[in-house]
């Protein structure tokens, strides 16, 4: 019978708290160029290999952690537009990707977690 009581109480008093406030986030965009690999190959594949949706999300998420703690990919806007270097007088290239606008996010500081002083 306690024990019901107990946790009748308890759920009762969970539904009636007060809700959290929702956290705030401090928004940037960015843009930026990916870098070619090292090696060339076939041009087609170079292509193919910058535009892989991997390569993207990759070096999108360096573009974030470059501007500092706490900054995180919140969406990618633009893959850019494909660029190819020719290796000397083959058939082959390296290819990258220019002008990738990449959308960050990072927790307002203050939103979230106790502050000194405040209730």
């Amino acid at each position: 019978m306690i024990k019901t009581t107990f946790i009748g109480s308890l759920f009762a008093t969970l539904l009636l708290a007060n809700p959290v406030n929702a956290t705030e986030y401090i928004y940037r965009d960015i843009m930026a160029n990916t870098l070619a690999p090292e090696h060339c190959q076939a041009v087609s594949k170079a292509k193919e290999n910058a535009t892989k949706n991997y390569n993207i999300d990759r070096f999108s998420k360096k573009f974030c952690q470059s501007q500092g703690y706490g900054w995180h990919v919140d969406e990618v806007k633009s893959v850019g537009n494909t660029v190819c270097d020719s290796c000397g007088n083959t058939q082959e290239a390296r290819c990258h990707q220019e002008d990738v606008v990449v959308a960050c996010k990072r927790i307002k500081p203050g939103t979230v977690g106790m502050l000194p002083g405040k209730g």
